[in-house]
């Protein structure tokens, strides 16, 4: 069998398993929509208040705004649903090292890196459609959709789709041999919209908070998304953040590759599924 046919049907058995393992009734499917919808209206109608009623709107004129406001916010809310659906996943599929399923992943014939993108992709493909259909619909009714050329809404798709699969291959490499995946869990969920700039522009963060977000993929992808939706950049404007994020991009799935590796061959040597 070819590389490219064993690896498409890598990603569609992981994609089924996921869909039957957390996808399996429909309430499940409202709630995809209805989570960060209400996570946004909050969001909005926490931050207009404060926004309106101090001098932050000499400083970001977006806040003046209610359209481009809610226009940042829901932009905001989409990418960090990307990311943070991968996140959920990886904590899942740490699961199955108490329910004897991943000695699977140690069986199988699948290459490891190639399971673990399947397994984020998967995820991300049933988290986030319903979500990227309702804001594009949103965006355009709020008037505040400002694209160079309708190929760039691919630039934006692909600003998200790479970084956030080699995020989540990165994290469930990391989370297969974590001990403590309710550690890394917390850790990756509140302070990644805040460190990223979800909620708030990256220019009003501490320059500390700023270093950290740059390590995140989601810190670039945003800026992206905003840059080629908002604010109708070209490639060639965003040029140096889609390099910095297909670096990043490589540099994850690197590491990925590298802690399966060592974790299996530890694994193999001693019969713990830990790298500690």
């Amino acid at each position: 069998m070819s590389r490219p046919s064993h690896a498409l049907r890598v990603f569609a058995a992981e994609a089924l398993k996921q869909h039957r393992r957390l996808f399996g009734q429909p309430l499940v499917v409202f709630s995809m929509l209805v989570w960060p919808v209400l996570q946004l209206a909050t969001t909005y109608y926490t931050l207009r208040p404060v926004a309106t009623a101090s001098p932050a709107a000499a400083n970001w004129p977006t806040a003046a705004d209610p359209d481009r406001l809610l226009a940042f916010l829901a932009t905001g809310t989409l990418a960090y649903a990307f990311f943070f659906s991968l996140v959920q996943s990886a904590w899942h599929f740490s699961f199955e090292r108490s329910t004897g399923t991943l000695e699977l992943l140690f069986l199988s014939p699948a290459g490891r890196l190639t399971l673990m993108i399947a397994n984020g992709a998967g995820a991300l493909l049933q988290n986030a459609w319903l979500l990227t259909c309702f804001t594009i619909v949103a965006l355009t009714g709020f008037g505040a959709l400002s694209v160079a050329a309708w190929w760039m809404c691919g630039v934006v798709l692909l600003a998200l789709l790479i970084p956030a699969v080699a995020w989540g291959a990165f994290l469930n490499s990391l989370l297969v041999f974590s001990r403590d995946s309710a550690f890394l869990y917390t850790i990756l969920d509140e302070p990644l919209w805040f460190v990223s700039g979800v909620r708030l522009p990256n220019f009003a963060l501490p320059a500390a908070i700023q270093i950290v977000g740059a390590v995140f993929p989601l810190t670039g992808s945003l800026l992206a998304v905003r840059g080629a939706l908002l604010e109708g950049r070209t490639v060639a404007g965003l040029g140096p953040t889609l390099a910095a994020l297909g670096a990043l991009s490589a540099l994850l799935l690197a590491a990925a590759a590298v802690i399966l590796k060592a974790g299996e061959a530890r694994a193999q040597r001693t019969g713990k599924l830990s790298l500690a």
